[in-house]
């Protein structure tokens, strides 16, 4: 048995000291590494999006009613919409569903904007957004890895 004295210290019952101490370690559940990782990945969204307006010409192109080579509309700002309302959901949901659901979930919704990710960088010049792709892109394959590997409950059957 040991007490502590200090975090490098500790002092044994037979008298003699332990020099050193380990931090405290505790299993994160996977739904909050999962939604932890949507957050994450939705700041890298947002500031790459603000990001965007610094570039030369790209304030100019908007009040034109021009975002890349789409024209900004009623059916183009609804469809950005719902394109950054799923991540934004996975926050929650990742929480919130059933292991089964949140494990099909976050493997499909998160190959899906890997896709996204990495098209988004297409064609691009800009250093910010081919390292914001490839960041969101890892941080992605981070939600599908630990869906994927989802630790499975020991069975609760009858003793043999």
């Amino acid at each position: 048995m040991e007490t502590s004295t200090d975090n490098a210290t500790k002092m044994n019952t037979d008298g003699t000291k332990t020099i050193g101490s380990e931090l405290e370690e505790y299993q994160v559940p996977v739904k909050l590494k999962l939604s932890a990782l949507w957050i994450v990945v939705m700041f890298i969204y947002v500031y790459v999006d603000i990001f965007g307006f610094y570039e030369p010409g790209s304030i100019e192109s908007i009040l034109d009613g021009k975002v890349w080579d789409f024209d900004i509309t009623q059916a183009w700002a609804f469809s950005a919409l719902v394109l950054m309302t799923i991540p934004s959901l996975m926050i929650f949901l990742s929480l919130a569903l059933k292991a089964d659901w949140n494990r099909k979930l976050n493997i499909g919704v998160g190959v899906v904007y890997i896709l996204v990710s990495l098209g988004n960088a297409v064609g691009e010049t800009w250093a910010y957004l081919i390292a914001g792709s490839i960041i969101e892109a890892i941080l992605l394959g981070l939600v599908v890895w630990y869906a994927w590997s989802w630790p499975v409950a020991p069975a609760q059957g009858i003793p043999e």
